[in-house]
């Protein structure tokens, strides 16, 4: 059957927490909030013969400034479907292609949560999935590209919560045990955060990226990435504090049977006690009473080396338990070579030019 438009919020969240790879970026209200940044939204709906849903799309659309006709498509983490269903996946490949072009768009960007291995290449216990060969295959010969610019993280590190408590801990580096339970020796506590506290965070998170040469984006933006998905219920802040005084915090996402770890912030003040520990074991808590099956921590390096400047921030993860798991990554479709061409070609430039402002603007919003 051709794919269908869904116009209801509640029945597209249903339908795609019912398919293979549901990710919380391909919700209703991610696509509403980049909506409010320049991304039109529309969402897509594939069933079977007996009507049952069997893929969905959520795509966005960005005109590029002053040539309103001419645009990029993204489908972020998405689409949702049984990529192991060749021709499932080959059709949705195809009808995606194909809206592409109606489009006019420069490209078409795709980046599933789909698994190729796992473990580290080098490691003894690294696994191969068979689906990685023929789907790499298939995206090969329709044209697809990987993409120079992968957007989300390609590698993550996941954490199967289908256990209690006690095999959690035991899984856990010897080290990560021993720093949860300083924190609380420490008198860290940890509290279940709201919208009130959204400018704490932020101020937080200004703070962290300054500190770790990372850039964020304004505070607008974060009220509404935090504050639409908490009123929502998808989202929860967690906040350790150390004698009433809030020193950490993070943010996490849950869609589904996974919670996703996006956003973590901290002060100088008591990083001796570890509050960071705590509050992943916390966060980890929380998404099982909340009946998750998986805790994804949301990031690991590209280059699995110890000079890779995200190695720390690995290591960190890896000793909660978690697997390195390492997956499809964005790629490309171009509708429209030559202009791809040259988009690839400028694109890290004047995202350079955007992350320098970045930085002046987070650094304004402190002083």
């Amino acid at each position: 059957m051709p794919p269908s438009l869904i116009h209801d919020a509640d029945e597209w969240n249903r339908l795609v927490r019912s398919l293979p790879h549901a990710h919380v970026l391909q919700s209703w209200q991610w696509g509403e909030l980049k909506s409010r940044y320049g991304w039109q939204a529309e969402r897509w709906l594939w069933s079977d013969d007996a009507g049952k849903p069997a893929a969905a799309a959520q795509i966005l659309r960005r005109p590029l400034p002053r040539l309103r006709s001419i645009a990029i498509l993204y489908v972020p983490r998405g689409p949702c479907l049984d990529y192991s269903d060749a021709g499932l996946r080959r059709l949705v490949f195809q009808d995606l292609q194909n809206m592409a072009r109606r489009a006019g768009a420069i490209f078409l960007k795709i980046d599933p949560a789909v698994t190729l291995g796992r473990g580290l290449p080098s490691s003894p216990d690294a696994v191969d999935e068979p689906l990685a060969a023929p789907l790499t295959s298939d995206l090969h010969s329709a044209g697809w590209r990987f993409s120079p610019d992968q957007i989300q993280f390609r590698n993550t590190l996941l954490l199967d919560l289908r256990q209690g408590d006690d095999a959690l801990l035991a899984a856990m580096k010897q080290k990560t045990r021993y720093n949860i339970r300083l924190a609380e020796r420490h008198g860290v506590k940890v509290r279940l955060g709201g919208l009130d506290d959204l400018g704490l965070l932020y101020r937080m998170y200004a703070e962290t990226s300054l500190r770790d040469h990372f850039v964020i984006r304004h505070e607008g933006y974060y009220q509404e990435a935090w504050g639409s998905f908490l009123r929502a219920g998808f989202a929860l802040p967690l906040i350790a504090e150390v004698e009433g005084a809030p020193v950490a915090a993070l943010v996490v996402y849950r869609f589904g049977e996974t919670c996703w770890y996006f956003y973590g912030m901290s002060r100088e003040a008591h990083r001796e006690a570890m509050p960071n520990h705590l509050l992943q074991w916390e966060a980890i808590r929380w998404a099982r009473a909340q009946g998750c099956a998986v805790y994804d921590f949301w990031g690991a390096p590209d280059r699995l080396e110890g000079d890779d400047p995200m190695w720390g921030v690995y290591r960190f993860k890896e000793g909660f338990g978690a697997q390195l798991v390492r997956t499809l990554g964005a790629w490309d479709f171009p509708v429209r070579p030559a202009l791809y061409a040259v988009y690839t070609r400028l694109m890290p430039g004047v995202l350079g030019v955007l992350r320098a402002r970045g930085r002046a603007q987070t650094q304004r919003s402190l002083d």
